[in-house]
This record gives structure tokens, sequence and C-alpha cells, in this order.
């Protein structure tokens, strides 16, 4: 089959790879002549484990190509919108410019029947109108049909999420639209994965509504690891107790300095600014406060930093993680970043380091000083942060580490370094969601 993927950023790279991994033949459609010229060598503008060899591979067997030419993808029976949809710019709403604008390029091309599918995460209600606004605008008419097909990518584990997802959603009008999106996903069916139909409005949901519940399950740890602090009650025996539970389980169960990147922070948003455009404000209040913790980690830690080393006195301070996630090199609404672009701002000394995301800390922060490595970024360091949960952090050796810094003051930001191990290498080491330990190191 003939398939076009509009947009070719984290995820219509990503969707565009593995569609040809599967063995249609795929036409990837980009405005952006720096990301292009990557793609057109097998490579990805952003760092994605096992994407780099998927691109590579489909871009040699001729079965993946790259373009920055609408027109070229005449003839294509399905057309995936993989646009960006980001929260604007003063306000919680999702910005669509970028979906409408390839929508309203695309249409007129499409003179035979096709479908045209959504992948991007949008407000529900979006896809309504883009259909009627593409059928008003094609010249084949109702004969372009619309669909929605929603991601639920993780970052750093992408192509396994493609090639062997947990479901898959497609929301259709007809039973002919259904059937085509099950001959794309021909590969997926045959393995057994779940497949559900529905309309239109509950698959745009269905992304924002599993991004809504897991960032409340997040902050709802957040705020027992808060009450576990005051209390001196152990928040990791905690959280191991209630995931023993099979009605919780142990996914998204641990606490620390809180979600961020470029889906949980801006769907949450975009979600209660939607609900309350529908007059559902009420219980929207719920996930306003969900975001509110969410937030309130971070301030947290700059203030746990403060009372440690005073940040006006221009302390040199070590920072491990740039990233919002470890798996990743993006840095969009990182937690990390945020926190160290704080403790810079109210005069401490940073040098931060990142095992993957150093070009994109470089670009979005270029006030921070950035490091090739640990050592470097600990060297004098009067505290050290860990704020993302890097293995290669969570492996320091303690003692080792101990002969660089000025003082053996950390603080463990995603809980993943042994507090026992670090502890008995004469480090004073500080959670949030553990008491503060003796004074005495």
């Amino acid at each position: 089959m003939l398939i076009s993927v509009l947009g070719t950023g984290y995820l219509g790279a990503t969707h565009a790879a593995c569609l040809a991994a599967c063995g249609h033949t795929v036409i990837g459609v980009d405005t952006d002549p720096g990301r292009l010229e990557l793609l057109r060598h097998g490579r990805a503008p952003f760092h994605e484990p096992g994407l780099d060899e998927l691109l590579r591979c489909g871009v040699e067997n001729g079965q993946l190509r790259f373009t920055d030419d609408l027109g070229e993808t005449v003839g294509a029976d399905v057309h995936f919108l993989c646009v960006g949809t980001p929260q604007v710019a003063h306000g919680d709403q999702a910005d669509l410019t970028a979906l409408w604008a390839v929508a309203d390029a695309l249409a007129p091309l499409l003179d035979r029947r096709c479908l045209v599918v959504g992948k991007s995460t949008v407000p529900v209600g979006t896809a309504a109108r883009l259909r009627d606004r593409i059928r008003g605008r094609a010249p084949a008419g109702d004969s372009a049909s619309l669909a929605w097909n929603p991601e639920f990518l993780r970052e750093g584990h992408a192509v396994r999420d493609s090639l062997e997802p947990d479901r898959v959603v497609l929301g259709v009008d007809s039973d002919e639209d259904n059937q085509l999106l099950r001959e794309v996903y021909a590969d997926l069916v045959a393995h057994g994965v779940r497949i559900f139909r529905t309309d239109l409005a509950t698959a745009e949901l269905a992304k924002v509504s599993a991004n809504a519940m897991l960032a409340a399950r997040v902050s709802l740890v957040n705020l027992l690891a808060e009450v576990c602090e005051a209390s001196g009650a152990d928040v990791g025996d905690l959280t191991d107790i209630l995931g023993a539970d099979p009605r919780i389980g142990t996914h998204f169960l641990s606490p620390g300095l809180g979600y961020g990147g470029g889906c949980l922070p801006k769907d949450t948003r975009a979600f209660v600014a939607r609900a309350r455009e529908l007059g559902v404000v009420d219980s929207s209040r719920l996930l306003v406060a969900v975001d509110e913790v969410n937030t309130r980690q971070r301030v947290r830690t700059v203030e746990l930093a403060d009372s440690l080393v005073g940040l006006a006195s221009c302390p040199r301070v070590g920072v491990l993680g740039g990233a919002f996630k470890a798996g990743s090199d993006d840095v969009r609404d990182s937690p990390a970043l945020a926190v160290a672009q704080h403790l810079h701002d109210r005069g401490a000394l940073v040098r931060i380091h990142d095992p993957r995301a150093t070009l994109n800390i470089r670009r979005t922060n270029p006030d921070l000083e950035v490091v090739p490595s640990v050592e470097d970024a600990a060297a004098g360091a009067e505290l050290l942060l860990v704020l993302t949960e890097w293995p290669e952090f969570a492996a320091i050796d303690p003692v080792d580490l101990g002969r660089t810094v000025a003082r053996r003051v950390v603080v463990d930001g995603r809980l993943v370094l042994d507090p026992d191990k670090w502890r008995a290498a004469e480090w004073e080491l500080h959670a949030l969601g553990r008491a503060a330990p003796r004074s005495g190191y």
C-alpha cells in the first residue's frame, strides 16, 4: 500500500519507519530542510533507540523516502497527519495551526477515493471539524474520508510501541474506512493485537484521557511522598505495598521530580481547557490540581537545594540530567532542566551533564554550563542533584565521586540512588518523599 506521512517529527518519523518495516511504501513529507537531510540518510533527528536502523533499512530498500513536495503524495491510499499540536503561547489550549495548515494544503490534491488519518493529539471535536473542512476543499468531495488513529508512543520505547503495541484505536465513520485501516495494520492484526473500533470523538479522547490518568497517578504518588517526608514514613516501602495491590500495580508509582516532556503536561492542560469549553468546569478542577502538584515538585526541589547550600551565596552545584526522562534527548517541559535553570537564576554556579541531551540543553538554555561527564559536573560541587533517572547515574560509585566534590551532599530527585550505599560512603543524601537524614556526615 502507498502511504504518506505528513510531518516527520518524533511521531511522524517513527510512524513512517515502522510502516515501511511492515512492507508499505511510505512517503514522509516535511518543510524542515535539516530534518529531511538527516532522514534521507537514514538518521533520526532525535534520539530514539532502534529508529536509525529502521530508517536506514527503509531508505536503502526503497520502501521509505522523504520529500518537501506534498504533490508527490498524490495517489497515496492513506495520508497520516502527524504534525505537532503544542500548547499555545499564552494559554492552555492546544495550538492546531500546523494541523489546519497541512489539511488545507492536502485537501486540493485529493481527487480520488482515499483516507486521511489523524494521529496528532487534539481536543475532542477537532476530527469532525477537520473532516468537514477537508471534504469542502477536496475535488473528491465526500470520497475523501477521515479517521482518527491516536498514537500511544513512549519516548525511549517508540519503535516497540509501534511494532508491538498493546492496543490500536480506530475512530472511523464507515466499515470501508475500518477495513482499510485494518489492512494498514495487517501485521498487527495477524499477531493478535487488540483493535478497538470506535467513533471519532472517542478516538480523540483516548490519548488525552490516558495521559490525564497517568498525570494524576504521578501527582498522587508525589502527594503521598510529601506526607511521608513530613511524617517520617518511608515512601519506598509505601509504594511497594501499594504496588502489590493488583488494582493499583507498580507502573507510574515512583515519586520524585514529576512528569514532563512534550505530552503529559500540555495534554493535561489542553484537556482541562477543552472540558471547560464544553461546560465541564467543576470536575476539571481535579486535573488543575494535578498540574499544580506536579509543578510544585520542581519548586520543592529548588527550595531543598537552597536550604542545603544557600543559593544566594553562589555555590557550585552539579546537576545530573537534563532530559525529561531517561532514554530520550527531549528537553520539552523537562523538570530537570527547569530546576537547573532556577538554580542558576537564583545564583548557583551550575554545571549540568546529560548522556544524550547536550545539544538540546545548549539550544534551549544557553546560559547553563553543559559538561561532558558526571565527574565534570561534580568537580568542586557543594551540592549534587540527580534529576533524570538514567541508569548511568544509578551506577555511580559514590566513593570515587566523593573524591571529586567539595561537599558530599546529594539530592536524589528520582529515587534512583541506593541510600545505604551512598550514606556508607559518607554522603548526606536527601530525596523528596524521604525524611531528612541526621546531620553529621
